[in-house]
C-alpha cells in the first residue's frame, strides 16, 4: 500500500505502468556532468538501479539525503545500512580541492604512481589571496608571493588530468555551483563549506585531504551513515527577509553542535519560491551547525539556474529522474523543524559565534544589554555564502536608494565577488559602479576577509570594534586576527543598511535616516533579480583544462623550495617484530590534531612534509613532566623538543612509538597529523582510545593505531620504558602483544592491544601505506 501511494504521488498522476516506462529508457542517455570536461557522464541509470536494490532491502520511504547516499553505495547488496551507526562505503561523482589543501593531497596522489585521477577532480585558487588595497593589485601581489605554489598546482593538475581554476577565477564553492554541481550527485571537497552545492540538489560534503586522495586514487570513501534533520519550509519570504535569514534562524535553533553527524534536508512548499543561489547560501552556512551537509530537493528554480548557466541538458535529464530527486512521501526524519517564511524576521547572528541569533526587532536592545561596540567600523558583503547575482542586485538597490537621497556608506564598505562570472556580470549591469560610487572597495574574486586574508589597517589590534558581514563564520579573530573585533553575520541587505547608518542601532524596517536635504526618509525594501535578464557574462577565461597529451608535462617543484616537497613513498614493513623501541612521548589529557600538527604560521608549509614536521606534537603535554615540547632523548639523556628527538632517533635508525590518552587525535581531519609521525620514524600510536578519522588517517600512512585492551594499562607504562611490539601477530579481530621493559629495572610484562584493522587495511601496513598499496595494484 505504501509503495503504491508513493508512486501515485511522485508519478504526478501517471499510471503505474506508464511510470515504469518513463523511468527506465531515458536514464541511459549520455549527459555530460559539466561543459568543461568530456566523457564524464551523469549516471542516473546506475543510481536508480542501486536505489531499487536498497529499497527492496529497507522497504520504507526514504529521505532525499538517503537516496543520494544509497544510490552511490559501492556495494548496495551487502552494505549494512543503519542511520547514525553504519559506515557507508561510497563512490562520489566528483572531488574538488581549494589551493591550500590541494598541495598535500596532490603530493600524496603523486606517490601512488597513477597516471591520472580516477574520479573527476578540480583545483581552485582562492585561499591565498590577501585583501589589502583592491582586487587587481591584491591578485597581482598574490600571484607573486605564491608563484611556486600556483606553478606546482598548475603543472600537477595538467599532469594528472585535473581541471585547474587559476587565481582570480573565484571561490571554489561558487565555481562548483556555476559549473559542476548537479541534482542527485555526490561530491566531496577539501573545504568545510563544500555543502554550498546543496543549492543545486547535490550532496556535497567537506572532507580532509586524505579522503580526497582516496577517491582520486579509486578507493571507496567511507562515511558514517548520517542522521537526517528535516526542515519543513512553508510560506514565502518578502521585504527585508532573505534566504540567509533561514539558516541564521536554524543556527539559532540547532546551535553550532546541533547538526553534528546529520544531514539537514529542507523540504516543503516554502522551498519552491527560493532562488537556486539562495538555497546555496542556506546549505553553505549549514557547516556552522556541524552538519555533514545540507540540501534541497530538485525544483524549477534549480532548472532555471542550470539553464542560465548553459546546462539545460542537465536540467532536462534531472526532470526525467525527478521522482528520486526529492524525499519519498512518508519519509521519516530524526528531528523535524518547521519554519513559516511568511513570519520569519531578518536576523543578525553573533558576535564571536554564528549561532547567537537575534531578530532585527530585538537587536538594538541586545547591543545595549551586552555593551557591544555600537559604532560600525566596516560592512563586508560577498564571500562564498552571499555573492550571487540576486545578492548583489538587492544590495545595490539599497545603495542606490541611499544615494538618491544624497548619502553614502558611513562605515567602510567592501565587496567580494564570488566568481569572475559574477564580477563581470555586475560590472556589465552597473551594480559594481553603484558599489564604488557608494564608497565601496571591490576586492579580488577570492575568500579574502572571510578566512582572515585581510590586511586590516583601520583599527589597532586589541581595540574593541564592530564589523558586520554577509559571511558564514565569525569566531574570535577569524576575519582580522583582532580578538576584540565583534563580528556579526547577516544578509547582504542588512549589511548595506547598517553601513549607511554607521551604527548597530539601526533597524531599516522601522527607523529613518537623514538625507542630504535634511529630510527624514526610510529605506525601501530591497529588490533584485534571481538571474540576470541578459544572461551571465563569463568575464576573463580563468580555466586551465588538462592537455590532450599529458606525457610531456613535468611537475614544477624546486628542490630548494621551503613550501613544497615531492613525497617519497614510505618504506614497507620488514615482516618482523619491532624490538627495543623507545616511547617518544607519553601524552596526557587532550591530544587533538592541533596539538599534533599546529596550524597558524605552519600552514605555509603544508606542501612540505619535512618542514611542517617541525611542529609534530609540540602542543602535546608530556606525562613525565607536565610540559609541552620537552621530552627526554634516550640516546643523550638530554631534554629537547619533540621533533628534534624524533629526528635524532630516525637518523640513528631507531623506530619509536607514542603512548596517548583518551580520544587521541580529535579535532579537524588534518592529514599532516598522521603524515608527520610516519615521516619522522614512528611505528605505532598506542592510546586509551582514538578519534575515528585520525585512527583511519594513521592506518592510511602505514602506521599502527593501537588501543589498550584494558585502558588502565596506560598507567602501568612509564615514559622512559622500552617496548617490543609483536607486529607479526597483526590479524583481523585478534589482539597484539606489547612487551614492556621497565626503565627502573623491574620485571618485563605484557600488555594486550586491540585494533580495528580489516584485511585491506593490514595490506596498507604491510606495503607501507594505502597509496603504496594502490601503486602496487596499479603496476600489477
Amino acid at each position: 500500500m505504501q509503495k503504491f501511494s508513493r508512486l501515485g504521488r511522485l508519478g504526478q498522476g501517471l499510471g503505474r505502468r506508464q511510470l515504469a516506462t518513463v523511468s527506465d529508457a531515458p536514464l541511459s542517455r549520455k549527459v555530460e556532468m559539466t561543459n568543461w570536461e568530456k566523457g564524464h557522464f551523469i549516471n542516473y541509470k546506475k543510481m536508480s538501479e542501486n536505489l531499487s536494490i536498497v529499497r527492496q532491502r529497507l522497504n520504507r520511504p526514504l529521505t532525499y539525503a538517503e537516496k543520494i547516499l544509497y544510490s552511490h553505495l559501492d556495494d548496495p547488496h551487502g552494505q549494512e545500512i543503519e542511520r547514525g551507526s553504519s559506515y557507508l562505503k561510497l563512490r562520489p561523482d566528483r572531488v574538488a580541492c581549494q589551493d591550500a589543501t590541494a598541495q598535500m593531497a596532490i603530493l600524496q596522489f603523486m606517490s601512488a604512481g597513477m597516471p591520472s585521477v580516477a574520479t573527476p577532480t578540480t583545483v581552485h585558487c582562492d585561499h591565498l589571496i590577501e585583501a589589502q588595497v583592491g582586487g587587481e593589485k591584491d591578485l597581482a601581489r598574490a600571484n607573486d608571493i605564491n608563484k611556486e605554489v600556483y606553478d606546482f598546482l598548475s603543472t600537477s593538475c595538467a599532469k594528472y588530468n585535473i581541471g585547474f581554476w587559476r587565481p582570480g577565477s573565484g571561490i571554489i564553492h561558487q565555481i562548483i555551483l556555476e559549473n559542476y554541481a548537479f541534482p542527485g550527485g555526490l561530491m566531496i571537497g577539501t573545504d568545510s563549506h563544500t555543502p554550498n552545492a546543496g543549492g543545486l540538489g547535490m550532496a556535497a560534503i567537506g572532507v580532509g585531504g586524505a579522503d580526497a586522495v582516496d577517491v582520486m586514487a579509486n578507493l571507496p570513501w567511507e562515511l558514517k551513515a548520517p542522521k537526517v534533520i528535516g526542515v519543513k519550509l512553508t510560506g514565502e519570504l518578502s521585504g527585508w527577509t532573505s534566504p540567509k535569514d533561514i539558516i541564521l534562524k536554524v543556527a539559532g535553533i540547532l546551535t553550532v553542535k546541533g547538526g553534528t553527524g546529520a544531514i539537514v534536508e529542507y523540504h516543503g512548499p516554502g522551498t519552491e519560491a527560493l532562488s537556486c543561489t539562495g538555497m546555496g547560501t542556506i546549505c553553505n552556512m549549514g557547516a556552522e551547525i556541524g552538519a555533514t551537509t545540507s540540501l534541497f530537493p530538485f525544483n524549477d528554480r534549480m532548472y532555471d539556474y542550470l539553464k542560465a548557466t548553459k546546462r539545460t541538458a542537465i536540467g532536462d535529464f534531472a526532470r526525467e529522474y525527478a521522482k528520486d530527486l526529492k524525499e519519498d512521501e512518508g519519509a521519516e526524519y530524526d528531528q523535524l523543524i518547521e519554519l513559516n517564511l511568511s513570519e520569519l524576521e531578518p536576523h543578525i547572528n553573533g558576535p564571536f559565534t554564528p549561532d547567537l541569533a537575534t531578530p532585527i526587532s530585538k537587536f538594538k536592545e541586545a547591543v545595549k544589554a551586552n555593551k557591544w561596540p555600537e559604532d560600525l567600523k566596516v560592512g563586508l558583503i560577498g564571500s562564498c555564502t552571499n555573492s550571487s547575482y540576486e545578492d548583489m542586485t538587492r544590495a545595490a538597490s539599497i545603495a542606490e536608494d541611499a544615494m538618491s537621497h544624497g548619502i553614502k556608506a558611513k562605515a567602510l564598505f567592501t565587496v567580494t565577488p564570488g566568481s569572475e562570472q559574477i564580477r563581470a556580470t555586475i560590472e556589465r549591469d552597473g551594480q559594481l559602479k553603484t558599489f564604488e560610487e557608494f564608497g565601496g572597495m571591490v576586492l579580488a574574486n577570492a575568500c579574502g576577509p572571510c578566512i582572515g586574508q585581510w590586511d586590516r589597517r583601520d583599527v589597532k589590534k586589541g581595540e574593541p570594534n564592530s564589523i558586520i558581514s554577509s559571511y558564514n563564520r565569525n569566531f574570535t579573530g577569524r576575519n582580522d586576527a583582532n580578538p576584540a573585533t565583534h563580528s556579526f553575520v547577516t544578509s547582504p541587505d542588512l549589511v548595506v543598511a547598517m553601513t549607511i547608518a554607521g551604527t548597530l542601532n539601526f533597524n531599516p524596517l522601522t527607523d529613518t535616516l537623514k538625507g542630504k536635504d535634511g529630510q527624514e526618509f526610510k529605506l525601501k525594501a530591497p529588490t533584485g533579480a534571481g538571474l540576470p535578464a541578459n544572461g551571465y557574462d563569463p568575464g576573463q577565461d580563468t580555466y586551465q583544462a588538462p592537455p590532450d597529451d599529458r606525457s610531456s608535462v613535468s611537475v614544477a617543484v624546486s628542490p630548494s623550495s621551503d613550501r613544497l616537497q615531492i613525497l617519497e613513498p614510505f618504506n614497507a614493513w620488514d615482516g618482523k617484530d619491532a624490538l627495543d623501541l623507545p616511547i617518544l612521548i607519553k601524552t596526557q589529557g587532550k591530544t587533538t590534531t592541533d596539538h599534533i600538527s599546529m596550524a597558524g604560521p605552519w600552514l605555509k608549509y603544508r606542501g612540505h612534509l619535512d618542514n611542517i614536521s617541525n611542529n609534530m606534537l609540540i602542543g602535546a603535554i608530556n606525562a613525565e613532566n607536565g610540559e609541552a615540547n620537552k621530552i627526554k632523548n634516550i640516546l643523550t639523556g638530554d631534554y629537547d623538543a619533540v621533533p628534534a628527538v624524533a629526528r635524532d632517533y630516525k637518523k640513528n635508525g631507531i623506530r619509536w612509538v607514542v603512548v596517548g590518552d583518551w580520544n587521541y587525535g580529535e579535532g579537524s581531519s588534518r592529514e599532516h597529523a598522521a603524515l608527520e609521525p610516519r615521516h619522522l620514524g614512528g611505528l605505532a600510536i598506542i592510546t586509551r582510545s582514538f578519534a575515528r578519522i585520525h585512527e583511519t588517517n594513521l592506518k592510511k600512512q602505514g602506521m599502527l593505531p593501537l588501543v589498550f585492551s584494558n585502558p588502565e594499562d596506560y598507567d602501568k607504562i612509564a615514559p622512559n620504558d622500552k617496548v617490543d611490539l609483536l607486529c607479526t601477530e597483526l590479524a583481523v579481530g585478534k589482539p597484539m602483544t606489547l612487551r614492556v621493559h621497565p626503565a627502573d629495572g623491574g620485571k618485563e610484562f605484557d600488555v594486550k592491544l586491540s585494533h580495528t584493522f580489516n584485511a585491506g587495511q593490514i595490506e596498507w601496513f604491510k606495503n607501507g601505506s594505502a597509496l603504496n598499496t594502490m601503486a602496487k595494484a596499479h603496476k600489477s
